[in-house]
């Protein structure tokens, strides 16, 4: 037992020793950045453009690896047990770091413990559509409905435990109100029978949303985030308009796996910070509605923290469970 415990000491001084020296060469090749979702998504081209802008500060190439499949949590766990050498890299989410942890019966990863994070790209809101035949024009307008004839009004989510089906549930569970979900496979189906008039409510993000609006096809009431979104500038914010602390959002941002040596975290945050700061990447964000959200791998780290126990409680609340 002595034995093996100098062993173990003797490793852990080592590799204490060899981390500076490891980080200061880091990185000497390409680094590879996961994406737990299908190629062309916002989410894909999002960390596209940030791993484009951190390889040139890094000086190596950040190599993009789609890999799709319940909910993103498939490649989240993968990354949770990949080597820690700073050359296996996830995009995280509030899907799959707050989200799946709860909604999935064994996910196989802790959103707190298994990984290290990095720091946040993004944050991205929704806005609360119905259809022009509803006979409603704001927020208390919706609710005041919803009460008179509880479950009769339905809205569409772009499957079970997405952001979009929770967001609506912490919504109607917020203002007191009974909702019907009707689930889609994906966004672009749930928009179709909104614009047809078969669901009366949908949650959208925003660019898709933009047009629709201008042409009259659904009518806007307002963003799910804290404050007024630059793309509907006009429209009140759901806090504001009825109810008093409700914000549903999205937020983005990279992870390594646990026990990544913190010199290389540094390195990586601090060429991810840049990333997120450069007008590039912000004008690329402003066209998927989404605003940028620098961060130190700290504060990340207690976001993650926050984001998981505000939306655990809110799948549990939901009802929503995939085995």
């Amino acid at each position: 037992m002595k034995f093996a415990l100098a062993t173990i000491t003797l490793f852990t001084a080592t590799m204490s020793a060899l981390a500076p020296g490891a980080a200061q060469d880091y990185p000497s090749r390409p680094i590879t950045l996961i994406v737990p979702y299908s190629a062309g998504g916002g989410n894909d081209l999002m960390a596209r453009t940030a791993a484009e802008k951190m390889s040139k500060t890094l000086g190596q190439q950040i190599v993009i690896e789609n890999r799709g499949g319940a909910g993103g949590s498939i490649a989240t766990r993968q990354i949770a047990k990949s080597a820690p050498d700073g050359y296996t890299l996830g995009l995280g989410g509030t899907g799959t770091l707050a989200i799946n942890p709860t909604l999935y019966g064994n996910v196989g990863y802790d959103p707190r413990k298994d990984f290290a994070p990095v720091g946040l790209i993004a944050t991205s809101a929704l806005v609360v559509c119905v259809h022009p035949s509803l006979p409603v024009r704001s927020i208390p307008d919706l609710i005041a409905l919803a009460k008179k004839s509880p479950g009769t009004l339905t809205y569409a989510s772009a499957g079970t435990g997405s952001g979009i089906h929770l967001g609506s549930e912490y919504f109607a569970a917020s203002a007191g109100i009974k909702l019907t979900h009707v689930p889609y496979k994906g966004s672009s189906p749930a928009l179709t029978d909104l614009i047809g008039g078969h669901v009366a409510i949908y949650f959208s993000s925003l660019p898709p949303a933009v047009a629709l609006v201008k042409e009259g096809k659904v009518r806007a009431l307002a963003v799910t985030s804290a404050k007024r979104s630059p793309i509907f500038p006009d429209l009140p914010t759901v806090a504001e308009a009825a109810l008093p602390g409700y914000e549903a959002v999205l937020h983005y941002g990279i992870v390594a796996p646990a026990g990544t040596p913190r010199p290389i975290i540094d390195k990586l945050g601090a060429a991810l910070r840049a990333a997120v700061t450069s007008d590039e990447l912000r004008s690329r964000l402003a066209d998927d509605g989404a605003e940028p959200l620098a961060s130190t791998p700290e504060e990340y780290a207690a976001d993650i923290d926050r984001e998981e126990t505000k939306w655990s409680a809110i799948v549990k609340t939901s009802g929503a469970k995939v085995d």
